[in-house]
């Protein structure tokens, strides 16, 4: 199994085209903030820039995380559901709409 994530340009019609490696990690769950930084969950929430470096890590002390997303009022609250129970953060950055 392949734990790797890649970006693609996207055409017309529904097309991908150019396949290439962003990050030496895989996810089951991800969201983009308002400046294009990506958010994988994992052992935590790892948060990538648009080139694909490794920014930050928010630790959850449990076994794996599922899913993240932004929400609340101003879209500034990340919710993270994990392997036995959901998060609230708030945020600096707001999520894309």
């Amino acid at each position: 199994m392949q734990e790797k994530t890649y970006v693609y340009d996207i055409l017309g019609e529904g097309k991908l085209s150019e396949r290439r490696l962003f990050c030496e990690m895989g996810s089951d769950g991800m969201t983009l903030d308002k400046h294009g930084n990506l958010y994988l969950t994992g052992k935590g929430v790892h948060i990538f820039n648009r080139k694909g470096k490794k920014m930050y890590h928010i630790p959850i002390e449990e076994e794996w995380t599922s899913n993240v997303t932004f929400g609340g009022e101003n879209n500034d609250v990340l919710f993270i559901t994990a392997s036995q129970s959901v998060y609230m953060l708030r945020t600096k950055v707001r999520g894309v709409k």
